[in-house]
């Protein structure tokens, strides 16, 4: 009999390839909330999903009420389901409900500034993190040693090892040719992690939106209408997600505050600055620490130009992409033993 799993869609990027291979022979379950982009990307990757709660945004107070509700609905879902291994990547539910539900969970996490890992790693069966994370870490956050899996690079190789082609194509230059591309990524303002300011990108973007071509990447809704103001009416948002493979073949320059697509674009070959407010993640001290990313707190529009005028795109960091794909093949395997042992009981 086929096993089952089901992955909380936290990042439908990380988990698309996987899926697609291991329900060949196994039935899997994809469970997912409206946040950030996540539904767009699920439905462009065509993966079947079933939306569960919702986001409860930035307030703390809502974010601790909601945290047992969405357990609750999670379990009466998938009580019936006959779930035998989880997996999801920065789900704070995915264990505890995992552990109602009397099966196997993986847990993933590349965040060590993330509260809510604390309960994760209390329940989950094992936890698994890039190789340079600080095991002190998390053990501090309740992580115990006996269950602590560490896999090659970082979270973004383990599907980016796949894209490792697509920079050495011709560059689509985009609209307007005559100007240089550059990709934003506002700051996480849902996020308990963050800490920093809000729309602290203003003053940069009016300052290069006449000379360059500015594609904003919204983070949700609230960002999305703020960035349709008159004031940025030279910056283009996307109206649904795109794909990955677009922003590579027309970014001149990726700036973000924060998060996984920062680190992409820094993979990827991309001229990237991180304008970070926080406290930064071990993940994006080693890629700084690797050459591939830049982080500024404080940039000009003038910095900008003049670093737009020196920098240009570099082949995909291969010894990540590789650590990617040894990592990739590290969770899938543990994943089929586990489902293995389990058809076997």
């Amino acid at each position: 009999m086929s096993k089952s799993g089901y992955s909380a869609a936290i990042f439908p990027n990380f988990f698309k390839d996987l899926i697609k291979e291991l329900q060949v022979d196994h039935k899997i379950l994809l469970t997912c909330r409206p946040l950030a982009n996540t539904i767009e990307l699920l439905d462009l990757f065509q993966l079947p999903y079933t939306i569960i709660g919702k986001h409860y945004g930035r307030n703390q107070i809502k974010k601790i009420c909601g945290f047992p509700l969405r357990i609750i609905q999670l379990y009466r879902f998938l009580r019936s389901k006959r779930i035998d291994v989880a997996i999801s990547h920065s789900s704070f539910y995915s264990p505890p409900v995992a552990k109602l539900l009397g099966a196997h969970c993986m847990y993933l996490n590349d965040n060590e500034h993330a509260a809510g890992n604390r309960i994760s790693f209390v329940f989950a069966d094992w936890i698994l993190v890039p190789e340079f994370l600080d095991t002190g870490k998390i053990l501090r956050q309740w992580g115990k040693l006996n269950k602590i899996v560490k896999y090659p690079g970082l979270k973004e190789g383990i599907y980016l090892w796949r894209y490792d082609t697509l920079n050495s194509g011709k560059r689509n230059s985009g609209a307007n040719p005559d100007k240089k591309t550059i990709y934003i990524r506002p700051e996480p303002l849902t996020a308990q992690y963050y800490k920093g300011q809000k729309n602290f990108m203003d003053d940069l973007i009016m300052g290069l939106q006449a000379h360059t071509r500015i594609v904003m990447l919204p983070r949700s809704a609230e960002q999305k209408a703020y960035y349709r103001n008159e004031k940025f009416k030279y910056i283009h948002i996307p109206e649904k997600s795109i794909e990955l493979a677009d922003i590579i073949n027309q970014c001149d320059l990726f700036i973000g505050a924060g998060g996984t697509m920062t680190r992409e674009a820094a993979v990827l070959g991309i001229p990237t600055i991180s304008i970070y407010q926080d406290d930064l993640l071990d993940v994006d001290k080693y890629l700084i620490h690797q050459g591939c990313m830049l982080h500024l707190k404080s940039l000009t529009a003038e910095h900008i130009l003049k670093h737009l005028g020196q920098s240009k795109n570099k082949p995909p960091n291969r010894i990540l992409l590789q650590k990617g794909k040894s990592a990739y093949h590290l969770i899938k395997k543990r994943l089929l033993n586990c489902a293995n042992t389990l058809d076997g009981d």
